[in-house]
């Protein structure tokens, strides 16, 4: 097998883009700078300690008091999808198209 040159190959570096599609779409740069933070684990007091305050300003921001509220990180139809099954019980009819 002929070894392969890296040198040959560019860099995966685009440039700024305007995106105007329905995605994905534009990450400003702040976002792109807190995203080259070191990664922490679900366990880790840090992490536990930020989903009980985002959990905390959810319950004030749908102004509830549900111990059950929780940010959904997922795309926009799952979280429309946990919405929805909130709003239903065993036995509801509902219509789907």
């Amino acid at each position: 097998m002929t070894p392969i040159d890296p040198a040959k190959f560019r860099d995966i570096n685009p440039g700024e883009r305007l995106l105007m599609g329905p995605g994905p779409s534009d990450v400003p740069a702040r976002v792109l700078q807190a995203m080259a933070a070191p990664c922490i684990g679900h366990l880790d007091p840090y992490f536990l300690a930020t989903m009980n305050e985002t959990q905390q300003l959810l319950r004030h921001l749908f102004q509830t008091g549900n111990a059950l509220t929780m940010p959904v990180s997922a795309t926009g139809s799952a979280g429309m999808e946990a919405c929805f099954v909130n709003l239903v019980e065993c036995g509801d009819e509902v219509v789907v198209a």
